[in-house]
């Protein structure tokens, strides 16, 4: 019997080869198994039954990184390549559209790091230690199919040794396209700031691990580009990082060695060991230990103020020598300077980071494609992403049904990443960031062609906010021969949520976040929507309230706070929060407030969740002005009394055959109970208990009208993990069905993935 094998999915790069040849060889078959532009073809040849264990066993055992999507069996005529009874892995075909899924990049496996320890080891100490099982992926690839000539490492020719892994069925290192040693692959440089080398090798493992412990900043070449790396315990080193980056409050990472090392940092609980120690190693955000000896490792300037820290594994060969070498975890955060992407290319991190390190470890494997680290967070017993990035992209989202033509999906201006669809397929992007900048617009179209490239698709179908002034708006509409669609923001996160969760049928969203265009052309951001992949119903939102100077207002919370109370009673002014707040906004206070009240383009109206959450983090005492995005609402969650289930109440009205909802009710409330002595802690988890009281109370009502009993939560506002698990917890006990994220962000990390959704399911009814 001869029959060919069509397998397709994340094959390439993963082991999967080796794994047929292997399973084939076993079984007793001959033919050949081959990548081409699909994925991986198998022809065979031998005893039926045999081939009949081979198809199930095809999918039943898979090696571990593979993602087999489709496994298709037709009959063959011509006999198999070897001819002689053998099975053999052949040259791969590149003929074409390129179909198949590329591997994200996988952390070192344990056999590799064992061999990384061993002095009789031939690989001992090396930086680049890599099998089938882990190593670079995405960031090294050029083109597909998967094979070395088509990565960054053509340049490097394997030497007799590592040939001869390559070519033997029984290595871990068949067919594994990065494989390398000291004899043949890249190798380590350490330069000064200028460039001029100080060291190679293990020299210069050595000399970077002192330019640490004498409390210097050293740039680390990684998987998808440079970080800036301190000792963690460094009190100068750390507030001298943060001056050059010029990076007031938001905390930087930790990397770590090992679990032992994280437990005596932070809480790590087993759904955090989970994500910490999985393929991915994203950043986790962690509870910090408390208690005697808690703090220690980790100095101030780290984390400023903050009751969690960002803590990761060790991810690849040369994070594991270089946390041996310094004997401390380390702070390691992007390269990059401020609002822009992560640096990537060896020279343009030597001219843009001279200023911020004072060396560079580096190496001669370039990275083609930069991906920043993935942000995660525990919740509910599993994980939730902040940011989706190396280790995760470009993992494949698949949509409800089979999109007509390609799409691609913009994104939003902060947070951004963008979507391309093939078929029933959706990619997103690692996280770019925010495109104020002209760097970071540079990097977001030239990942765009990047991806279109690998992908081989020419989009036909452009999905884009309808803010007219994001940068990645301007991009849509600036592309020929599309046809373009404006998705509003809000519906753009409640879609994201649908796909996250393979879904497709209308549900209640709730979309809260800092702010979105809305479609009346006023600014959204506290949301109840009745919606599906291709329309929404606005049914309910916050009440909207000015916003005093604009942006101005999203960079100092005071601002929303002063918006808020002018909208109270006069007494409410003469309370302790609002008495506090105004002293500290001094001789701004009465003329910010009187704009709030004569409201005008220089105070535009919004629904606001985010807004909200400023404003009563201005009121407690607690942020009245940001230096990052979130940070008052990030840190008003976290002085939250977790014991306290007191909850403030929203008034509920129907205006137009619409809900709106009194965000104003749960300030006046936070007023009192602060003129009463109640502290920050209490007063937020109060506000926290009410908001999550007045989504329930909205969801019950558009059930009881619609009928509806599934709930979408999305938005950035919902990445607060205190509010998210109370809301899902009251929803599940109502009754509700719940969807949240777990694949992509909540933020607008998501939006590219929730604008492809709509697109292509607009797209079907054309």
């Amino acid at each position: 019997m001869g029959v060919r094998v069509r397998v397709e999915g994340v094959v390439q790069g993963v082991g999967f080869r080796p794994f047929v040849h292997g399973l084939a060889t076993r079984l007793g078959l001959a033919g050949r198994v081959g990548n081409d532009a699909r994925g991986v073809f198998v022809e065979l040849d031998g005893d039926r039954d045999r081939i009949a264990e081979f198809l199930t066993r095809l999918e039943r055992d898979a090696p571990p990184l593979a993602a087999i999507e489709r496994v298709t069996v037709t009959g063959r005529r011509r006999a198999a390549a070897s001819g002689d009874g053998r099975f053999l892995i052949v040259a791969s075909e590149r003929s074409g559209t390129p179909r198949t899924l590329v591997s994200p990049d996988i952390a070192t496996c344990a056999d590799c790091l064992a061999e990384l320890a061993d002095p009789a080891d031939r690989r001992y100490r090396y930086p680049f230690v890599n099998c089938v099982n882990c190593g670079p992926r995405l960031t090294i690839t050029r083109a597909l199919p998967y094979d070395r000539p088509l990565t960054t490492m053509a340049g490097f020719a394997l030497c007799e040794a590592c040939l001869a892994e390559y070519h033997d069925p029984a290595d871990r290192r068949f067919h594994a396209q990065p494989v390398c040693c000291p004899a043949c692959g890249p190798a380590l440089e350490l330069v000064d700031a200028r460039g001029a080398p100080i060291a190679r090798g293990d020299d210069a493992l050595t000399g970077a691990a002192g330019v640490l412990r004498e409390g210097g900043v050293l740039a680390v070449k990684g998987l998808g580009g440079y970080h800036l790396a301190v000792v963690a315990s460094d009190e100068r080193a750390a507030a001298e990082l943060r001056r050059r980056k010029r990076r007031a409050d938001k905390p930087f990472a930790v990397m770590v060695a090992g679990l032992a090392q994280a437990r005596r940092l932070c809480e790590v609980d087993a759904a955090a060991q989970a994500l910490l120690t999985g393929g991915e190693r994203p950043i986790v955000l962690l509870p910090r230990r408390t208690g005697e000896g808690a703090g220690q490792g980790v100095a101030g300037p780290v984390a400023p103020g903050r009751a969690h820290l960002g803590l990761m594994l060790a991810y690849t060969p040369l994070h594991h020598l270089l946390l041996a070498e310094a004997g401390a975890p380390l702070v390691l955060t992007s390269a990059n300077l401020a609002g822009e992407p992560i640096e990537y290319d060896d020279r343009a991190a030597l001219d843009r980071l001279g200023g911020l390190a004072d060396a560079f470890l580096t190496h001669d494997r370039p990275i083609h494609l930069r991906a920043d680290d993935s942000v995660a967070r525990v919740f509910r017993g599993g994980g939730t992403l902040l940011r989706r990035s190396r280790g995760h992209a470009p993992a494949p989202f698949t949509l409800a049904w089979e999109a007509p033509r390609p799409v691609l999906g913009c994104g939003a201006a902060l947070k951004s990443t963008f979507c391309l669809t093939r078929g029933r397929h959706a990619f997103v992007s690692p996280h770019v960031g925010d495109l104020g900048g002209h760097e970071a617009l540079r990097a977001y179209t030239a990942g765009i062609e990047h991806f279109r490239a690998l992908l081989g698709v020419r989009p036909e179908v452009v999905a884009h906010d309808l803010h007219p002034d994001y940068p990645s708006t301007r991009y849509a509409l600036g592309l020929p021969d599309v046809d373009l669609v404006g998705v509003q923001h809000h519906h753009a996160h409640i879609a994201s949520c649908l796909a996250d969760n393979g879904e497709h049928g209308r549900v209640i969203g709730v979309a809260f976040d800092g702010l979105g265009h809305g479609d009346d052309g006023t600014l959204w951001g506290g949301e109840f929507l009745l919606a599906d992949l291709v329309s929404y119903e606005r049914a309910g939102h916050l009440a909207p309230v000015p916003m005093p100077g604009g942006e101005t207002a999203v960079r100092q919370p005071w601002r929303m706070a002063a918006a808020y109370l002018a909208g109270l009673a006069p007494l409410d002014d003469d309370a302790a929060g609002a008495t506090a707040v105004a002293r500290r906004a001094g001789a701004r206070w009465e003329s910010v407030t009187a704009l709030a009240r004569r409201g005008g383009p220089a105070a535009p109206l919004t629904s606001s969740a985010g807004r909200l959450f400023d404003a009563v983090a201005a009121l407690t005492g607690v942020r009245d002005t940001i230096t990052y995005e979130g940070q008052a609402a990030i840190e008003l969650e976290q002085v939250a009394d977790l014991a306290e289930r007191g909850a403030y109440p929203a008034g509920v009205a129907r205006r137009d055959g619409v809900l709106v909802v009194e965000g104003r009710d749960l300030v006046r409330a936070a007023l009192e109970d602060l003129d009463g002595g109640a502290g920050p802690a209490v007063v937020s988890a109060r506000f926290h208990n009410g908001v999550c009281d007045l989504v329930v109370r909205c969801c019950r009502t558009l059930r009881e009208e619609t009928g509806l009993s599934t709930v979408a939560l999305s938005g950035g506002v919902f990445q607060n993990v205190l509010l998210a698990g109370r809301t899902v917890e009251r929803l599940e006990c109502d009754g509700f069905r719940v969807l949240t994220h777990a694949g992509v962000p909540a933020g607008d990390g998501g939006i590219s993935l929730g604008q492809a959704a709509v697109a292509a399911a607009r797209d079907r009814l054309r």
